[in-house]
């Protein structure tokens, strides 16, 4: 019975995490808005957000989900979500964003989630796709979003989201060294406020997810089921057409 119940408990909507896949999907529209042809650079900062806090929502969903007999489920099919969203999405991506040198986020976010569960899992088929996994990211940084450090943050993230909060500062280095720190960092030193800000919010924005899932713990909001895959392609078709009327 009490096995019942927690899988039971497992299983109910967590309202924080919610919220984070919403916040993370505001600050990825944010972002791109810088695309649409307005001067809105300063977008780039609240933008730094979105990827750690999908990231982020990915470890606490590795962390949840458990069957009676302790094994994770429901998680090959998280991964045929990304891959299957991954593909729908190329198009619509390289349609609104100019010149794009990488493909689009989700392949990135597909491996991490691969390497994270070969990490937490000792089934040999799971240590196996998570090796490989590494091994793509590693070989093929230059074409993923945020690169191999991209691939390997939601792995860091799994490992301090049960530890003090202090720890999550460290996962900031990770994201930072995911983003352009070879770009930002002179930009920085010639007084550029926004590379500044945005070195800031690479560093602490794993440590001010963690902080949010802690202070909305218990909240009540729509709940991002899975629909919300649809809404990354969407959102790039929508802002394409903005830009156009612009």
């Amino acid at each position: 019975m009490r096995d019942a119940m927690l899988k039971t408990d497992n299983r109910r909507r967590d309202g924080a995490l919610d919220a984070l896949k919403w916040l993370a999907l505001l600050s990825m529209v944010l972002d791109h808005l810088r695309y649409v042809g307005l001067s809105l650079d300063w977008l780039y900062v609240p933008g730094r957000l979105a990827f750690p806090w999908f990231c982020l929502a990915m470890a606490v969903n590795l962390t949840r989900v458990v069957d009676l007999s302790g094994h994770q489920v429901g998680q090959w099919r998280y991964l045929g979500w990304l891959l299957l969203f991954s593909a729908l999405s190329e198009i619509p991506y390289r349609l609104f964003v100019p010149d794009p040198d990488t493909l689009n986020v989700l392949p990135t976010l597909a491996l991490g989630l691969l390497v994270a569960r070969g990490w937490q899992r000792p089934r040999r088929l799971d240590r196996g796709l998570g090796l490989l996994a590494l091994v793509l990211a590693l070989g093929g940084s230059e074409w993923l979003m945020f690169g191999a450090f991209g691939v390997m943050l939601p792995l860091a993230l799994l490992l301090v989201l049960r530890r003090p909060w202090y720890f999550s500062l460290l996962p900031g280095a990770l994201c930072l060294a995911a983003n352009q720190w070879q770009t930002l960092f002179p930009a920085a030193r010639l007084g550029n406020w926004v590379a500044t800000c945005g070195i800031a919010a690479c560093l602490l924005a794993p440590l001010l997810g963690v902080m949010l899932l802690r202070a909305l713990r218990g909240c009540s909001v729509p709940a991002m089921r899975r629909w919300a895959y649809g809404l990354y392609p969407l959102h790039f078709l929508l802002l394409l057409a903005l830009r156009a009327a612009l």
